[in-house]
């Protein structure tokens, strides 16, 4: 029935949607705040995320453009549409408890399906807040369903959806392990899932780079959200001209950046829940002894293990860590680490910091710093990367551009403008003869015969 109704007007409630988040966007970051620990002004700035999304697809229910092509044989016409794929199912993690929900949502819904939705069970309540700003919308009952059940559950649900034929596109955000694990469900039943994975995100900072606004970009993407975004920065790839430099202030940005209430004016609060908390702790581990942590202390900030008057009561609070001297060997180089920790490295050509940040086969966000278009575009070329940035973060997605990863980062799906679009419709060809016969395609066509001996 939600298929039915005419494209334009689910851009209507697309609109509605927006306008309803928008007026309830303090109280909505302020539920994300409490809930996940996340800074407010970055929450805050999440559910602005949710409105451009709106914004962008409302126009969309306009645009759900097909084409009329051109047939080989006369009295016959061709076209092509989208149609919605039918029932989806969005499992998304909780580090971007609202935001990353709607980049699946807006335009699975504007595209006519309907949307099963199991979020993280650690922003149980962000999710069912978001939830009843959609409904309040005016969507039908049953079309969009929050299911509120772990792991586990949500997997063996799934397989039993996909064996029955109930839904027919699968939406993940979450790690490369999980998600290859949906990518061969889905494969078994013939279906791509849309998969947006982990990261271990390079920067490079060329020797013309222009320092100060280098360490801004590494210390938001390395420390915003306390390290625990997809985009969040791996490893520094800093050329060796400008390393202790750049290593002198990085430091000093990150010793004078303030943790603590994530209410307050901080970089970052605590980690998401004890699960990323204990996994961060195995992180730690894989520093070597060839290794230089440059940033001070490491691990939970508590009474005995305090960041200046800061002693992390009231949460999972930990500290920055910058370690310097990673090797392209190291599982602290190649793997991801979902927290606050951030390698360094050094190279002495482009083309060899190309190489290291190729190496650990991850392909979400990449970015370099640099005066140099030649460099700037060298680097767009040869990374692999899905996302590049120049003289910006590794973070920092905007709604109308695609948003996804390659190898281990996901499966070459996209998230975000429209490019989401084919995750959510299938294209489907009509050809409407009317010359009154049977017309057989690559066989009754018209040829014109060209003289090929023919010279001048």
């Amino acid at each position: 029935e939600w298929a039915g109704v005419p494209a334009p007007v689910r851009g209507r409630v697309i609109a509605s949607i927006g306008r309803l988040v928008e007026a309830n966007a303090e109280t909505l970051a302020r539920l994300v705040t409490r809930e996940i620990g996340k800074p407010y002004a970055e929450a805050l700035g999440e559910v602005r995320e949710i409105v451009d999304t709106c914004d962008f697809f409302l126009g969309e229910g306009r645009r759900l453009y097909g084409q009329t092509v051109p047939s080989e044989m006369p009295d016959k016409s061709l076209f092509t549409f989208r149609v919605p794929v039918g029932v989806t199912a969005v499992i998304t993690a909780g580090n971007f408890p609202v935001a990353v929900p709607s980049w699946y949502l807006v335009p699975a819904l504007l595209a006519g399906n309907a949307a099963v939705w199991k979020p993280a069970e650690y922003a149980a309540a962000s999710a069912h807040a978001l939830y009843r700003l959609f409904t309040a919308a005016g969507l039908p009952d049953g079309v969009l369903n929050l299911v509120l059940t772990d792991g586990a559950t949500a997997y063996h649900g799934l397989e039993a959806a996909l064996g029955e034929g109930t839904v027919h596109k699968v939406g993940f955000t979450g790690s490369t392990e999980v998600g290859r694990r949906i990518g061969e469900l889905c494969g078994r039943h013939l279906q791509s899932p849309c998969l947006e994975l982990g990261g271990k995100n390079p920067m490079v900072v060329m020797p013309d780079a222009d320092l100060d606004l280098a360490v801004e970009g590494a210390l938001f993407a390395g420390f915003g959200t306390a390290g625990q975004r997809c985009t969040s920065l791996g490893t520094v790839l800093v050329h060796e001209s400008v390393r202790e430099e750049f290593l002198t202030r990085y430091t000093r940005a990150v010793t004078d950046a303030v943790i603590g209430d994530p209410a307050g004016d901080v970089l970052c609060g605590p980690l998401l829940d004890e699960r990323f908390a204990t996994r961060f702790e195995e992180y730690l581990g894989w520093i070597e002894p060839h290794h230089r942590i440059v940033s001070g202390p490491t691990g939970r900030i508590t009474p005995d293990n305090p960041r200046r008057n800061f002693t992390g009561e009231g949460g999972l609070y930990y500290h920055p860590v910058i370690v310097d001297g990673v090797r392209p060997d190291d599982r602290l180089f190649l793997e991801e680490t979902f927290g606050p920790v951030v390698g360094v490295t050094g190279f002495t050509t482009l083309e060899e910091a190309i190489g290291l940040a190729n190496r650990p086969g991850y392909g979400l966000s990449s970015s370099i710093y640099t005066t140099d278009p030649k460099a700037a575009f060298r680097f767009r070329s040869g990374i692999g990367a899905g996302m590049v940035s120049v003289n910006n973060s590794t973070s920092g997605a905007e709604a109308h551009l695609p948003f996804g990863g390659n190898g281990k980062s996901g499966n070459g799906s996209r998230q975000s403008g429209v490019w989401v679009l084919d995750q959510f419709t299938r294209w489907q060809a009509l050809n409407w003869d009317y010359s009154g016969r049977l017309q057989k395609a690559q066989m009754d066509v018209a040829e014109i015969i060209p003289d090929l001996d023919f010279r001048l």
